[in-house]
Parts: C-alpha cells; structure tokens; sequence
C-alpha cells in the first residue's frame, strides 16, 4: 500500500438547512458518554453538553422567524487552549491533528475553558452514577470521566481511528464519507458534513469552499477547521 496520506478533519454546517432539532446533542451524548445532568444542574451552568445549538431571531414583525447554529469545539489550528496547559491535557494529537484532551492528565484548572473564545469546553463537576438499565449504553470506547476535569468534542476520535485502522487491514486509504462523528450521522437535514479538507475532492473541502462560507471570530487567528455555510432561506429576514 502507498504512504498513507495525512488528513485534515473539518466539519462543514450549512445553517440553510438547521432545523435545530437537537439530534446533534443527542447522539453526541450516547456516543460520547456524556451525562444528562438534569435541569438544576443546567440552570446552575453546570451543563456538560458537547455541542449546543445557539438560537437567533430574525426579521421584523410579523415575519420573525427562529434561525439556528450548532457549535461544538472549533478544532483550532492554532488552539488558544493548548499553551495555557500547565499539565499539557489540551494537546493536538500527531496523527489526526485535532485537538484532544487527555483526561488522565487533567486537574480541572479550567484555564483552557479561560482561553477559548468558543465556551466549547465544559467542566465535570461530579462522579455522575448512571442508573443501572442505562449502563448498558455506555461506549466502551470512550473513557467515562471522573469528576474535575475539561470535557469537550473530539469529531468522535474513536470513529477516526476505527475507520483508519480498518482501512490500514485493508491496505487502503480512507474513503470520502467512510468515518462520521455522531453529530453528522445522526443529522436528519444533513445540515453537518465532515471529512478531509487537505482532499480537494472531498465533499467537505468542495462545501469549505462555497461562497456562504465563514468562520466563527475567524478575526482572533485560530484556524478553526469548523466552517459555517451563511443561512439564506430560512428565516423571514
């Protein structure tokens, strides 16, 4: 098999076609692991979502009309959590070139949460006990994280190493489309795309391109590898 060619994972949402049905959240929660911590947990900030979707109102009266954008861990190019690590758990990983965190290096300073312009990171405040029937659930391959430590998206990493590794057994290269995090999969809209943006014939390096594209607070130099297509038919603006 040839040299196995080095990805450049970015994710593509076209707000034309968010419906913000929250099926996103959802997956990424059961895939992930992630606890429901419950409303008064919420209320007090302590939520652990991963990717939340954040509501804007558009138009003027009576056409206002809901619009609606997904945002999850930007995927930094130039992460502003990684160097303020004391303990070096936000790092990017050789091989996928995304940003991790590694939960067994964490203690919960909770400067990289500081550091992100995104609020993409969340804090585990407790040992969550997960009533018996839903243990069953769980990912076996992802760690289940203890109390005081930064959670955040990994565009489900576990999925990019399967997908990998069964290609490498089928001495093959990737497919455009094999691997997709939770949120993608689970989208009915398929309003999230995912794949390799240094592939210029990938569909997600093809949509990365298209004239609605934007960045978000691409201004602070990040180089987030999440691009966000402008909406422009669903809302009464």
């Amino acid at each position: 098999m040839a040299e196995e060619r080095p990805a450049k994972w970015g994710l593509v949402v076209d707000l034309d076609r968010c419906t913000g049905c929250n099926a996103c959240i959802a997956a990424c929660s059961m895939e992930n692991n992630v606890p429901f911590v419950g409303e008064d947990e919420v209320a007090y900030g302590r939520a652990l979502y991963w990717i939340r979707t954040q509501r804007y109102w558009e138009g003027e009266y009576p056409t206002v009309a809901p619009t609606f954008q997904p945002v999850m861990c930007q995927q930094c190019g130039n992460a502003p959590c990684e160097p303020v690590c004391p303990v070096y758990a936000s790092v990017h990983s050789e091989e996928e070139q995304i940003n991790l965190a590694v939960y067994n290096r964490c203690v919960g300073t909770r400067y990289c949460a500081n550091n992100c312009p995104y609020f993409a990171r969340v804090f585990n405040w407790f040992d969550y006990n997960l009533p018996e029937p839903m243990r069953s659930y769980l990912n076996p391959d992802v760690t289940v994280r203890r109390r005081g430590v930064m959670e955040k998206c990994t565009f489900c990493v576990q999925r990019i190493v399967h997908g990998r590794q069964k290609a490498r057994a089928e001495g093959r290269e990737l497919r455009d489309g094999e691997v997709q995090p939770a949120c993608v999969q689970a989208c009915p809209a398929e309003a999230l795309v995912f794949g390799d943006l240094s592939d210029p014939e990938s569909r997600v390096s093809q949509m990365a391109r298209n004239q609605r594209r934007y960045h978000l607070l691409e201004e602070l130099g990040t180089l987030p590898r999440v691009t966000y297509l402008k909406g422009v038919g669903n809302h009464g603006g």
